[in-house]
């Protein structure tokens, strides 16, 4: 009998296949990442405990549900089994974090409610069960670090995620000696936990590791500075060097193996790094550094910069000259393709930071609600509230920048279509002048009421009003959008003949050019707008002498066509009036008497002198044609007596209108 070949080889697969789905797979636990996600979104971010375990509740209960781990149905309680390690999920590892993170948050609230002068009468027993519930938070929180051990041993859990567990523990325990006035132990426990965090921010593979581990740092420096004080240190100021002190000291009692978890972060951090993560550039203001200490930030900060990345790449393609007539074949662009492109990419980036401005505003309200300082522990280093108005700065930048660049393309593209020769008359001024349309001039109006919207709120920002150079280049630049608004404007009164309000703005355009003149001279040489980054609205050595020609220039045509029309005569003539179009539409059936209305106004002309013409006699010409016999009895008929009025008076006079006179 001949056997089939390659007839084992399924079940070797399926064997191999079966070893690997029951090899135990590797987790991505985060206790940290975790717990400020959850309390971010719910609750904590307003001091909102209540909510906050009332959530950790309900998602303990789904968590057991999910697992089949519950406590049985009804009255009658049954111990969930205990979970082989090999069989462990992350769902495993969330339940006990939020089984410590309910408890905690549950000791909290009653600590708070202890503290209300209302409940003054049971205040000993509050405290009693906030202790209670505070213990018990440890109690989970210690066994969520002994499973990360476990699994850490079993090549199951990272080193970072080893480490946030600890800290996690580490912190909890300190807060928890510090409540029951344990100082010098929960010194110890806060110092290696912040010193823990360090390392982590040090060896982040992302910039969202990075903030995350700083801003559990800024919590736990005022507890431990509150710790030093209180114990006496001479020097309880230096959060730094107290960490350095202690966690020296204990940190190997406390974290077993804690240098080779130093040396597998590292490791850990580099293939991070080599795997392409999102990474933030570092943010500059004035030369120096603007930290972004809060992982919420840093996700629509990377977005912002992705989005200027894409910004220079699209003004970079723009701004490359189609060499080859191959290229220009090959891609020939529609008329405001260009354009519209760069108005995609400012609107990509203006949504970005958008979104990190909300972001920031609401971080930094929550700070204010809660009244909490910025648990910095360094002097002078920038909060949420500079990094707030930094955000904005660069919102109302980019708005200019994208606004400037709709004003160029519109008065690009009418100078374009004013050029090319019209029907019948190709080469005459008249035509070029009717080429322009009359919707241009508005339309850029409006788009510079919006510039000086944003140049009005920008300088208005903290950051700018701090800056004395700063300051007087956004009010040079707020002259010149004036000066140069004031000039569009005009133009927007040519084409209905009021050449009087054309010439007054023109005249106010040249008192803006002179503020801006005024306030250039008080700036530095070097531009901080131009300069700075992200440099906007740029002003050419000779734009302010470029403009004031315009407006020179502007104004001899406006005095020109003005004499030209009408002599330049400020009212017109009764005679010449033309009803304007509003009248015709609400006033269609009645007679307007433009006469009194000008001799209302006071502006009544001088009756003209009519030559009355001679009268002549005329004989009366006689009708000799038969009257009708109805027509002369209607003329003949007398007329009807009107009523006489009763000269009583009295009640029969008031209601003789009722039912009528006798």
């Amino acid at each position: 009998m001949i056997s089939k070949p390659g007839r084992g080889a399924p079940g070797r697969a399926r064997f191999s296949l079966t070893a690997m789905a029951d090899a135990p797979k590797s987790l991505t636990f985060r206790a940290l990442q975790l717990a400020n996600e959850q309390r971010t979104l719910y609750g904590l971010r307003y001091n909102d405990y209540e909510r906050y375990r009332k959530h950790c509740a309900n998602r303990t209960h789904r968590l057991r549900s999910t697992l089949k781990a519950t406590h049985g149905k009804g009255r009658e309680f049954k111990k969930s089994p205990v979970v082989p390690q090999d069989k462990i999920q992350d769902g495993h590892l969330q339940l006990v974090l939020f089984e410590a993170e309910r408890a905690w948050s549950y000791s909290q609230e009653l600590l708070a409610l202890a503290a209300d002068p209302a409940n003054s009468s049971k205040a000993s027993a509050l405290r009693h069960n906030a202790t209670g519930r505070f213990r018990r938070a440890v109690h989970w929180a210690t066994q969520l670090l002994s499973q990360c051990q476990a699994l850490h041993d079993a090549g199951r859990l990272g080193a970072a995620g080893l480490l946030e567990a600890t800290v996690y523990t580490l912190v909890l325990n300190g807060r928890f000696l510090r409540y029951r006035e344990e100082l010098d132990d929960a010194l110890v426990q806060l110092a290696v936990a912040r010193a823990i965090l360090d390392t982590l921010a040090d060896r982040a593979a992302t910039s969202r590791d990075q903030a995350l581990a700083t801003y559990f740092a800024d919590e736990v420096g005022p507890e431990i500075r509150y710790c030093a004080h209180e114990l006496g240190h001479a020097k309880a100021y230096d959060v730094d060097g107290i960490v350095r002190e202690r966690a020296a000291q204990h940190r190997a009692q406390l974290v077993d193996g804690y240098d080779d978890l130093v040396a597998a972060l590292k490791g850990e951090a580099e293939a991070g790094a080599q795997g392409g993560a999102r990474t933030l550039r570092p943010l500059v203001w004035e030369g120096e550094p603007v930290p972004v200490r809060n992982p919420e930030l840093v996700d629509v900060l990377v977005k912002v910069q992705e989005g200027e990345v894409k910004l220079r790449e699209e003004s970079v393609e723009v701004a490359k000259p189609q060499k080859t007539e191959q290229d220009k074949k090959r891609r020939k662009p529609t008329k405001g393709s260009k354009s519209k492109r760069g108005v995609a990419a400012y609107d990509n980036i203006l949504l970005a930071l958008s979104d990190a401005e909300d972001v920031a505003r609401r971080l930094a309200e929550a700070q204010n609600a809660s009244g909490s300082s910025s648990g910095l522990s360094a002097p002078g280093v920038r909060d949420i509230h500079f990094i707030h108005v930094f955000i904005v700065y660069h919102l109302l930048a980019r708005r200019i920048q994208r606004d400037m660049l709709l004003i160029s393309t519109l008065l690009a593209q009418s100078a374009q279509a004013s050029r090319k020769p019209t029907a019948g008359k190709p080469g005459s001024s008249k035509g070029q002048k009717e080429a322009v349309d009359t919707r241009l001039y508005p339309a850029v109006v409006k788009l510079f009421d919006t510039i000086l919207q944003s140049l009005t709120q920008m300088r208005a920002l903290p950051i700018v009003d701090e800056s004395p150079d700063l300051a007087a280049a956004v009010d040079v630049r707020i002259s010149y959008t004036n000066a140069r608004r004031c000039r569009y404007l005009a133009l927007t009164y040519i084409p209905v003949k009021r050449y009087g309000e054309a010439l007054t703005l023109l005249q106010r355009g040249t008192i803006h050019l002179r503020e801006a003149r005024t306030a250039l001279s008080t700036t530095a040489e070097a531009d901080p707008i131009a300069s700075g980054d992200p440099a906007f609205y740029p002003l050419a050595p000779g734009a302010l002498e470029q403009l004031d020609a315009e407006l020179a220039a502007d104004a001899a045509q406006h005095k020109a066509d003005w004499f030209t029309h009408n002599g330049g005569a400020i009212g017109a003539d009764n005679r010449t009036y033309k009803k304007p179009l509003f009248f015709d539409v609400a006033l269609n059936y009645v007679q307007l008497d433009m006469d009194r209305l000008q001799a209302r106004a006071g502006k009544k002309p001088a009756p003209a002198a009519v030559v009355a013409p001679a009268p002549v006699r005329a004989e009366p010409a006689v009708d000799k044609r038969p009257v009708a016999k109805a027509k002369v009895e209607e003329v003949l008929r007398p007329a009807t007596p009107e009523p006489s009025a009763h000269a009583k008076g009295g009640l029969s006079s008031l209601l003789g209108g009722w039912w009528g006179r006798q």
